[in-house]
């Protein structure tokens, strides 16, 4: 597990935004869930989007949330 990272700046900021936007339309369900999902329930925004915005950045869409959807399944994380 990666240490809680805080957004530092507006690429950040947008990539958190795509990522939730983006497994939200996947999952069929509103942005608000998911960022909640992420966020609130568990600690996937600042603990692995956040640190590895370097790395997940230069990826794929289809990359990224099939990525961010087996860190929910493997993390218990639900919508």
């Amino acid at each position: 597990m990666m240490p809680d990272v805080k957004i530092k700046n507006s690429r950040e900021l947008e990539f958190a935004v795509f990522c939730i936007e983006n497994v939200a339309a996947k999952l069929g369900v509103n942005a608000e869930r998911v960022y909640q999902a992420f966020a609130e329930k568990s600690d996937i925004l600042n603990g692995y989007i956040v640190p590895e915005y370097e790395i997940l950045h230069t990826q794929s869409r289809e990359y990224i949330v099939d990525d961010l959807l087996d860190v929910m399944k493997e993390r218990g994380v639900e919508v």
